[in-house]
């Protein structure tokens, strides 16, 4: 058996166990956070393709072939070459970020040499994927500050001392323009055309530059210059990964395979993609317990994606806790802190993971809103003539946006909670109250409480004063 299958067995007769229980939960995740250190030599080539591919959109041209690469490879004594680019265009990474790093990690453990290609020169142009308009360019000096913490930051999924480190300028900058024109004479501009947000953005009457439309064949000629075999990328990078492949043909080299992994939603449930521009991202940085709690407030359905995208668990083992949850002999609500407990053991270690768990606990099982210290407050009365959307977005910073909050009332996770000596009584607010006043709401819907009364977005709470 592989040392894969050994720890797969051991986890599995865990997760068969009573998840609920602090001991068997530790247990579990010391299993499963060692395998992001597992040597995964031993795997024979059809199962390394299937590893990778069982976390990916798609594997081009095929998986098999994937495998048929690796075997030869692998009888040459050799591993295959892999790269992933990363443009420096933030000091500030979140989860979705790490998924490939993650994937880049495995090829790492499965014995294949990994290049980390710094876009310092395509970063100058900025990668129009997923864009509706152009992105500002960055300068020499924003690139330096952005790559000082980003190393740092996702270290925890990655082992910074087995990678080969390039600069995308080394070949970049040195390209001439009759080098360029010969080049471009070869490709065919409905190629580039292709993508679907340059066709949006042109029907709409946008701009688009010209370099925006070249940034294809910059991170093409990075393929031509290492020589790959695997390229990794986001599915929304797929065009890009693939003008890899056509400008190492033409250059009469072996095209590289393209592996594209899923764009991760973020914690809001409404959709859009992890992003920290929406508010709905899990920061690298944050503190142990801020990132085990933005965990547990993410919706039912996304455990899946979560567990596929950031845990080392097979889909053997992500099937057996999923059809717990199905025949209800696991609560939804258990597994999700086992999600929180992996995250937080990946960035912070083990003892952490347990410190959160306990944390969360201790705050959220409690009967009474009462015993939670440190919530925040909204003056009815100072505040009482905005929406409540705009109370949650604004004041209360519990969505990012007054549409994002609206959209918690059409899921029916707002409501108001008043709390008096009989206990709780909840009223759930319908996607048309987010849109009124919270003083009209307040008069109209608890015209007579006693008591204290809350405001509840999702699991965020707030309370509401000076009614």
């Amino acid at each position: 058996m592989t040392r894969l299958g050994e720890s797969v067995a051991r986890a599995s007769t865990l997760l068969s166990a009573d998840l609920s229980a602090d001991a068997t939960v530790r247990e579990l995740l010391q299993e499963t956070g060692a395998r992001r250190y597992l040597d995964l030599t031993d795997l024979p080539a059809k199962e390394q393709a299937e590893l990778i591919a069982s976390r990916t959109v798609e594997v081009l041209p095929g998986t098999e072939k994937l495998a048929e690469r690796i075997e030869e490879r692998r009888a040459a004594g050799q591993g295959l070459h892999v790269k992933l680019g990363i443009d420096p265009t933030a000091t500030d990474v979140h989860l979705g970020h790490a998924v490939p790093l993650i994937i880049l990690s495995r090829f790492q453990r499965l014995g294949h040499d990994v290049t980390l290609i710094i876009g310092d020169f395509t970063a100058k142009i900025g990668d129009p994927s997923g864009r509706t308009a152009e992105r500002p360019p960055l300068t020499d000096e924003d690139i330096a500050q952005n790559l000082a913490t980003y190393r740092e930051q996702v270290r925890p999924f990655f082992d910074f001392d087995k990678v080969s480190f390039r600069q995308n300028s080394e070949w970049l900058a040195p390209y001439t323009f009759p080098e360029l024109l010969g080049l471009l004479a070869q490709v065919p501009v409905s190629q580039l055309l292709q993508r679907e947000d340059f066709r949006n953005r042109l029907a709409a009457g946008a701009g688009l530059t010209m370099t925006e439309l070249l940034y294809p064949i910059a991170q093409g000629l990075d393929s031509v210059a290492l020589e790959c075999d695997v390229e990794l990328g986001g599915a929304d990078q797929l065009l890009n990964l693939q003008m890899g492949r056509k400008l190492m043909e033409l250059r009469g080299q072996r095209p590289q395979l393209v592996v594209t992994m899923p764009l991760i939603e973020g914690t809001d449930g409404t959709g859009a993609k992890m992003s920290k521009s929406k508010g709905n991202y899990v920061g690298l940085s944050a503190p142990a317990d801020d990132v085990f709690g933005k965990i547990m407030s993410v919706p039912d359905r996304l455990m899946e994606p979560y567990l596929k995208a950031w845990t080392e668990w097979t889909d053997e083992e992500i099937a057996l806790v999923l059809g717990r949850v199905a025949d209800r002999s696991l609560h939804p609500m258990d597994l999700k802190k086992i999600l929180a407990g992996e995250v937080v053991t990946a960035l912070y270690g083990l003892d952490a993971a347990m410190a959160a768990r306990a944390g969360f606990v201790a705050q959220f099982s409690k009967k009474s809103f009462t015993d939670v210290a440190s919530l925040p407050v909204v003056d009815a009365g100072e505040h009482g003539e905005l929406a409540v959307a705009a109370v949650l977005a604004s004041v209360l910073a519990f969505a990012p946006s007054a549409s994002a909050a609206r959209r918690l009332a059409k899921q029916n996770a707002l409501r108001l909670v008043v709390e008096g000596g009989s206990g709780q009584s909840t009223v759930v607010l319908a996607e048309a109250d987010a849109a009124r006043p919270l003083a009209e709401v307040l008069a109209e819907k608890l015209p007579e409480a006693g008591g204290e009364v809350y405001l509840k977005a999702g699991r965020k709470l707030a309370r509401i004063t000076g009614r």
